[in-house]
């Protein structure tokens, strides 16, 4: 008799996903979430127009695996790239200061006219990155391999 493959069977790959419009920009949002980084590994290339975070993710599609298998949870560090971006601001994000550590809360787009818009990064502790764009297009890429989280723990979000 034969079996069903199940996830556990495969192999852990690395993430590479786009996002187009709002709907697609959740998911990587809610992959995104408590991801940390220093403030110092943000860039925005303007003649690219491109912003970028090298970033350390919860491998929050790996937890119930790990639950089951009685492992930690892990981080891996990923490149989330935003294209198309014409203007950068921030409110409450300390600039090459390489001791600040930055928690991401959400990604999310706001709308405005004809697929511009802004790509909004809330960070923990009232921060926030707002990038206007003529265009949406969001990329997350794992670019390491997956390590044990330090903590041991998954962050915790009380209701």
């Amino acid at each position: 008799m034969t079996q069903d493959a199940t996830f556990e069977d495969g192999a852990a790959k690395p993430l590479r996903l786009v996002a187009m419009d709002a709907e697609d920009l959740q998911v990587l949002s809610a992959l995104c979430q408590d991801a940390v980084f220093p403030s110092t590994e943000m860039q925005w290339q303007r003649g690219r127009k491109r912003f970028g975070i090298l970033l350390n993710r919860i491998r929050w599609e790996d937890i119930p695996l790990a639950e089951r298998g009685g492992r930690k949870p892990e981080r891996v560090q990923s490149v989330l790239a935003v294209e198309n971006v014409v203007r950068v601001a921030s409110q409450g994000v300390p600039r090459g200061d390489a001791d600040t550590i930055l928690s991401v809360l959400s990604v999310s787009f706001e709308d405005s006219e004809a697929g511009r818009g802004v790509v909004l990064l809330t960070l923990a502790g009232d921060g926030a990155i707002r990038l206007e764009v003529e265009e949406l297009e969001v990329a997350l890429r794992d670019v390491t391999k997956p390590y044990a989280a330090v903590s041991g723990k998954v962050p915790d979000h009380p209701e």
